[in-house]
C-alpha cells in the first residue's frame, strides 16, 4: 500500500476483502440485492476515501461518504436480521464499519 495514504484506505479495503467471501454465500434470493448493494456502497466508501485523500477539498467527500456508510450500517443490520449472516459475523463486520467511521469522522473534523 502507499504510505502516503490515510490508514482509513487500508481498512476499507481489508474490509471489502474480508467481506465479499462472506456476501458470495448470501442465499441466491439476497445476493443480488442486499448483497451487491452492500458491495456496491463499500466499494464506493472506497473510491471516496482514495478521492478524498488526493485532494484538499475533502469536506463534500468525506460528508458523502460519512452517509454511505451510514447507509451501509443498515444495510448490514438488515442482512444479520434478515438471517444471511451469523451473529458473530455481524458483530465483526460491525466493528469494521464502525472503526472506518470513525476514522472518516476525525478526518473530516481535520478538514
Amino acid at each position: 500500500m502507499d504510505t502516503q495514504l490515510p490508514k482509513v484506505v487500508q481498512d476499507c479495503h481489508n474490509l471489502i476483502l474480508w467481506l465479499i467471501p462472506r456476501l458470495d454465500k448470501f442465499p441466491r434470493s439476497r445476493r443480488f440485492t442486499l448483497g451487491e448493494r452492500l458491495e456496491n456502497n463499500l466499494l464506493l466508501i472506497l473510491e471516496n476515501l482514495v478521492e478524498a485523500s488526493y485532494t484538499r477539498q475533502r469536506r463534500n467527500i468525506l460528508f458523502h461518504t460519512n452517509r454511505q456508510l451510514e447507509i451501509t450500517r443498515h444495510l448490514w443490520r438488515l442482512a444479520f436480521e434478515l438471517q444471511v449472516i451469523s451473529m458473530q459475523n455481524y458483530k465483526h463486520g460491525a466493528k469494521l464499519i464502525d472503526e472506518i467511521g470513525r476514522q472518516v469522522g476525525g478526518w473530516l473534523r481535520r478538514s
